[in-house]
């Protein structure tokens, strides 16, 4: 399913080629149910097991509170490498260990709080996403004002709302929410633990991406204490740091990751397969060896950007704002590419691709979604068109 280490010119150390093991052995796992729990649309606990028992999900917790300090090059390697296996678990657990490396920059958490997760996370497993998202406002990207509303009452606050896009909400035991503060036009974050008042309901039917259990959460007068508001919009933000939006790279490294294995599916097929119009396997003719060379050119190119923007990332903290348009376009290099190969992958293997006992339709299924990931495609292009514009201008002054 995936080339061997010493083959792969992104792992640069004996640290990132543990990584890349680990991660290959839960993927080779993950590949096996795959198909079924997209077909089922099921949360994959099985995979959440694993990552449990294998220490994934400490991948970027900080080595004070028993984790493994994950630079965003190391995230992006374990990622793309895992996706190989299973899309939807990769994307799913992305939001967890991308959160925690936002986390670990910004200090936007209290630090008790933050300390107190970080070792229930390493314990015992809890994962974390932030439920921002509602069908009225859209991407919380876009800036509309959240409908989850935040009542005031003693000793803390009564949350209640609606998420959607909630990935992870079959398993997750605690998450942060937005919520707009009655009587007032400020708005805060809270961190909320499952219990009374919280229920999903389970809208996630999907054409791709279907086992990543990304339900609607509904919450109904959920208390939350005041040591668990952990920003209201009106109040200093004197400690925390800019989020500067590194950790998203999960996201393409998610795709790129599904697009590889899809290149990877092609490329065997094309070498096995012979019909009995032919004395050779079909990786001899020319039309399939251009193909495959095209797969190739948008795998190389998408994965050149994303790494190299990691590793910029990691070795130039000064400059991340001004990484931020590079951030926005390895990612859409890589969705775009990614649809790209699997389609060509599709197209090598033929009309046997469409059948649901080979994994591409899946494959193909699933790197769409990375369309409405963010940040989206007209965003990225306009911040970039922003960016030459103010460049020619000043060269112009």
């Amino acid at each position: 399913m995936t080339e061997s280490i010493g083959t792969d010119i992104y792992i640069r150390n004996e640290r990132e080629a543990e990584i890349a093991q680990r991660s290959d052995r839960l993927a080779a796992l993950f590949a096996s149910r795959a198909a079924h729990h997209d077909t089922e649309g099921s949360f994959p606990f099985d995979n959440f097991a694993d990552l449990r028992e294998s220490g994934y999900l400490q991948l970027t917790v900080p080595r004070a509170y028993g984790g493994e300090e994950a630079s965003l090059y190391e995230l992006v390697l374990a990622q793309e490498r895992l996706a190989r296996g299973d899309g939807s678990t990769t994307l799913a657990v992305g939001w967890h260990v991308g959160l925690m490396h936002q986390l670990r920059f910004t200090n936007a958490w209290p630090e008790t709080l933050y300390a107190r997760f970080c070792r229930e996370s390493v314990e015992t497993g809890a994962l974390i996403n932030n439920l921002a998202t509602e069908r009225a406002t859209g991407s919380p990207s876009r800036g509309g004002r959240p409908e989850t509303k935040a009542v005031a009452t003693e000793g803390g606050w009564l949350i209640s709302g609606r998420k959607t896009y909630s990935t992870l909400s079959p398993i997750l035991t605690c998450f942060t929410v937005s919520a707009a503060i009655e009587g007032t036009e400020e708005t805060g974050d809270f961190f909320v633990r499952s219990g009374s008042g919280v229920r999903i309901e389970e809208t996630w039917n999907t054409l791709g991406m279907r086992a990543t259990g990304s339900h609607d959460v509904v919450l109904k007068d959920v208390f939350v204490p005041d040591d668990q508001l952990i920003h209201r919009s009106g109040a200093p933000r004197k400690e925390r740091k800019p989020d500067e939006g590194g950790w998203l790279l999960h996201i393409p490294a998610c795709y790129i990751g599904i697009a590889h294995a899809a290149r990877s599916f092609a490329i065997n097929y094309a070498q096995h397969y012979r019909p009995n119009s032919l004395n050779t396997p079909i990786a001899e003719l020319p039309n399939i060896r251009r193909q495959i060379g095209e797969m190739e050119i948008e795998l190389v190119t998408a994965r050149t950007v994303l790494y190299s923007v990691a590793d910029r990332w990691d070795r130039e903290p000064e400059r991340c704002k001004a990484l931020k348009p590079e951030l926005g376009l390895a990612k859409h290099v890589a969705t775009n590419h990614a649809i790209s190969i699997v389609d060509t992958a599709m197209r090598i293997v033929g009309a046997a691709s469409l059948s649901r006992s080979l994994p591409l339709e899946r494959m193909y299924r699933d790197v769409r979604a990375g369309l409405h990931n963010p940040p989206m495609d007209d965003i990225v292009v306009n911040g970039l068109a922003q960016r030459a514009l103010d460049e020619v201008k000043l060269m112009n002054s």
